[in-house]
């Protein structure tokens, strides 16, 4: 049976954030995670696609991947950008084509909501590095710096 995709609802929220917690283990933040603070930063985001959406993969019923897009404004990027914030496929379902399948879903749903750019952030070392550049992403040699303002 074909994996379907669909935009999260509110009710979904339990199920990201347990593929979230396990995402962890594979690609862990820059930040610890805090799972209140996941937990209620999720929930603005299904409530309010001004900042992005959330997409959940199901093989059948059981949800096997999700990712997050958010939105920013760069002048830069020429306005409006899009951010793969959070994609993950559970173990037992990589390999199937299911992160291109959200790719695709990606540039798309970016597009319709009028983002110039498409941005990611992976790790040094994460497998799906080969993926991205082969969908056209491209490393600028530039850091990525953060500065907590809490």
């Amino acid at each position: 049976m074909p994996i379907s995709i669909q935009p999260a609802i509110l009710a979904d929220l339990d199920s990201v954030l347990l593929m979230m917690r396990r995402m962890q283990t594979d690609d862990p933040w820059c930040e610890p995670f805090n799972e209140a603070i996941v937990r209620k930063n999720v929930s603005d985001l299904l409530q309010n696609s001004h900042y992005g959406f959330v997409y959940l993969a199901r093989d059948q019923q059981t949800p096997v991947a999700y990712m997050l897009i958010c939105f920013d404004f760069s002048l830069e990027y020429r306005g409006k950008g899009a951010w793969i914030d959070e994609l993950f496929v559970e173990p037992s379902h990589r390999g199937q084509g299911i992160g291109s399948q959200l790719l695709d879903l990606a540039e798309r749903a970016s597009g319709e909501n009028q983002a110039q750019f498409l941005h990611l952030e992976v790790n040094y070392g994460n497998r799906a590095v080969e993926l991205y550049r082969r969908r056209g992403f491209v490393d600028h040699q530039r850091y990525l710096m953060t500065k907590s303002l809490n």
